[in-house]
């Protein structure tokens, strides 16, 4: 568990962290370096859980090695599948990684929402839904790691 605290807001309690994997943790279907280890080190504090159409069929094995829930979804209606996902782990537990059109909603409703900008670039609509926007996904895990850098972003 993880606690976060937002500057005027109430400090949020993060037991889940839900990443979506092409455009976020990997590209073309490939972990993205850095990744992995900082995956490890949330791992003990927070459950991990990986929500992704799988685009390249990849995910399962990139995962393998990984303390993660592995989720690969259907074709239709994603956006809903991954907010449905949420719920049911408790939306107020949530913190939310992702870039995609199909994380606006679970981004949006998420405790907390994080875009990732990078080679696959973000969907306007995931950019608004998100409280945070980062450049890079490993500066994204490092705001888990290092919350005084989450506290600092969120300051009014």
């Amino acid at each position: 568990m993880l606690s976060l605290h937002i500057p005027d807001k109430e400090s949020l309690t993060i037991e889940h962290v839900i990443l979506d994997f092409n455009g976020t943790l990997a590209v073309d279907g490939k972990l993205i370096p850095g990744v992995a280890s900082r995956l490890e080190e949330l791992s003990p504090l927070v459950s991990l859980h990986v929500i992704t159409a799988d685009t390249n069929a990849s995910a399962r094995s990139e995962l393998a090695k990984i303390s993660c829930t592995l989720k690969i979804i259907g074709k239709n209606r994603q956006d809903q599948a991954k907010l449905e996902y949420a719920e049911n782990l408790g939306l107020k537990s949530v913190l939310a990684i992702g870039n995609g059109r199909n994380d606006g909603m679970l981004l949006q409703h998420a405790a907390l929402g994080v875009c990732v900008v990078q080679k696959e670039g973000a969907a306007i609509a995931a950019m608004q839904a998100a409280d945070i926007v980062c450049n890079d996904i490993n500066d994204a895990l490092d705001l888990l790691l290092q919350p005084h850098r989450l506290t600092a972003t969120m300051r009014n």
